[in-house]
């Protein structure tokens, strides 16, 4: 049996009618740049977000770069963020001249520790980014209060959180601003890049909307300097033709996910959802000390599986300028050598899964019984 960790083929043909049509109708107006492809996609994602306003655009990248330029972020200022995410919510800040400032995470929900922001808070400190990871959203309301406490902006990354909730609302309408990337990979991912931001700040909306399409206001008219950031036509045509099924897929993501849970929670230690959280399960990710011979294991019996991530960025070479040194972050970087994300996708069918949850019993039984990871 070979089971991908991200099976795009198959979420393509659960729905080829209503993407290969929304495609089409695209080639046949020859509406390749913006028009009402884009708008009623703009439109669909700020009501699923509840939000007044989305401005689509190029990626996920672009979505936090133009983010943290809107609210002027520049050269001598601080923003705060953490170690384990993707190496583009870090982009978007040092591009602005601005310094990431990076806080340890929480080891149950492995988003930003609410309790360690203060500490790193000081004059330059604009704003801080929390990252939604794996489809858990960050524990808002605390990072809420400290936005309000040193008038800082809070940015949402919810590239890997699409329709997560924090006491029931949904991610990108918490906080000044939020970023989504839609990835082909993503819970609602598009067949190339292609990202959006949401607010409820109409000010902010239009300058981003505006630095997305050149400053222009009108075809040959710049009101200020910006770039090429758009959302692709035939991006936003997929994405709206996707989108009507976005909450059962993550309903079908849930249901394996819970699954998984049951089924391996003696050999694993698997993730956890708090109290206040409803994760949208973008990945599910496992930990263990023995995460790298499970993970070879698994791929000699046709299962993929991914590490998400592998090196904290205070680790990557692209930050040796920030100075910082191994242990500085000691949940991360304990994370990142125990975390195995497992494949997860709502096309998975129950023999997979169960192929699935056998290789790794079998795994652990060949190897000493269970081993969970240490708690730090």
């Amino acid at each position: 049996m070979r089971i991908p960790l991200v099976d795009l083929n198959a979420n393509y043909h659960g729905v080829k009618e209503e993407i290969d049509r929304a495609i089409a109708e695209v080639i046949n107006n020859s509406s390749f740049i913006l028009g009402p492809h884009v708008e009623k996609f703009e439109e669909n994602w700020a009501n699923f977000c509840s939000t007044k306003y989305c401005v689509g655009l190029a990626s996920g990248t672009e979505a936090v770069r133009l983010a943290v330029k809107a609210y002027g972020i520049t050269r001598g200022d601080e923003v705060i963020t953490v170690p384990n995410t993707f190496i583009a919510t870090t982009e978007a800040i040092s591009d602005s001249g601005a310094r990431p400032v990076f806080v340890d995470i929480n080891e149950k929900t492995q988003t930003i520790d609410v309790k360690k922001i203060e500490g790193k808070i000081t004059k330059r400190t604009k704003a801080i980014i929390c990252v939604h990871l794996y489809g858990h959203s960050c524990d808002m309301d605390p990072i809420l209060d400290l936005g309000r406490k040193y008038n800082l902006k809070i940015i949402e990354d919810c590239a890997q959180a699409h329709g997560a909730e924090y006491k029931g609302l949904r991610v990108g309408s918490l906080g000044d601003i939020g970023c989504f990337s839609f990835f082909p990979a993503k819970i609602l991912g598009a067949f190339g890049d292609a990202g959006a931001i949401t607010t409820n700040n109409s000010a902010i909306a239009e300058k981003i909307r505006l630095y997305s399409n050149h400053g222009r206001t009108s075809k040959h008219k710049s009101i200020l300097e910006g770039y090429n950031s758009r959302m692709d036509t035939i991006q936003a045509a997929i994405l709206n033709a996707k989108l009507p099924h976005l909450e059962k897929w993550i309903g079908q993501r849930k249901t394996i996910s819970k699954k998984y849970s049951e089924k391996l929670n003696e050999e694993v230690e698997v993730p956890e959802e708090a109290p206040w959280g409803s994760h949208a399960y973008y990945m599910y990710v496992i930990r263990t000390s023995k995460r790298d011979e499970l993970k070879e294991y698994l791929k000699k019996g046709g299962i993929g599986t991914g590490i998400h991530y592998p090196i904290p960025l205070h680790l990557q070479g692209a930050y040796d300028y920030l100075k910082y040194k191994k242990y500085n972050f000691p949940i991360a970087e304990k994370l990142a050598e125990e975390i195995l994300s497992l494949p997860l996708y709502p096309e998975l069918t129950k023999e997979k899964q169960t192929y699935i949850i056998n290789k790794i019993r079998e795994f652990f039984s060949n190897n000493g019984g269970s081993s969970p990871a240490r708690r730090v």
